[in-house]
């Protein structure tokens, strides 16, 4: 099988637990460092799939690698690659299939309880709300022939699918790693805690605990987007 290419954008959010599942799966990946100067491939024709991490950037600044990813995004649609994004990718995603993106009426960062929609379209089947883990100011709006398949109190809008494609606003991707370092940053966001932002203690509390019941959704959610893989 051709691998999946995997972008980051930024040095402390890889691919995570996805790549754990890839590589349990025996599905091969490639990872390309956006934030130290890879640039995305001309086409996407190489690979089986497509994966965006997220970033502390916005899809609407003037980056040189904007335009060529949402192309690509695009691109991997029009050939049936399946796309699967995580916060920033999933905006990146929505802005390519013609949707927007601006800032959520709050932060929502730490733990916090999502709910599947109606018409999931079996990518949540037997799931019922469960906590998953957010880190953004931004969000993104549903696209057109796409479906919204889980929201939260603090984001209407906390993923969609669209075909074979997978866009999320929240990070199910989380290892006890990434969240021990993201709490790091804690202080430079510059806003107090409150009903949608958890204090560094409270993201840390039970985190084990939070992590094993999101990734039994993750889990699934990632079975379901790589079943549409193309050899």
């Amino acid at each position: 099988m051709k691998p999946i290419a995997i972008f980051r954008h930024s040095p402390g959010e890889g691919p995570g637990y996805f790549a754990t599942f890839l590589d349990a799966h025996s599905l091969p990946w490639h990872l390309f460092k956006v934030d130290e100067g890879d640039l995305p491939p001309a086409s996407p024709a190489g690979f089986s799939g497509l994966c965006f991490m997220g970033g502390p950037m916005s899809v609407n600044d003037d980056l040189p690698w904007i335009p060529a990813t949402l192309e690509l995004i695009r691109a991997a649609d029009a050939q049936g690659i399946p796309v699967i994004g995580h916060c920033l990718g999933g905006q990146l995603m929505a802005k390519a299939f013609g949707g927007g993106v601006s800032r959520n009426p709050v932060k929502e960062i730490g733990w916090g309880r999502v709910e599947p929609a109606a018409g999931t379209q079996g990518w949540l089947a037997g799931v019922a709300a469960f906590e998953a883990f957010h880190w953004h100011g931004e969000t993104f709006s549903i696209p057109n022939g796409a479906t919204r398949i889980l929201g939260s109190a603090h984001c209407a809008n906390q993923a969609f699918v669209r075909g074979p494609h997978l866009g999320m606003q929240c990070h199910v991707e989380m290892t006890p790693t990434m969240i021990e370092n993201w709490c790091r940053q804690w202080d430079a966001e510059g806003v107090p805690a409150s009903a949608s932002v958890q204090t560094p203690e409270q993201m840390m509390d039970d985190m084990e605990t939070r992590i094993a019941a999101m990734r039994a959704v993750a889990d699934q959610l990632y079975l379901r987007w790589s079943a549409g893989l193309k050899a």
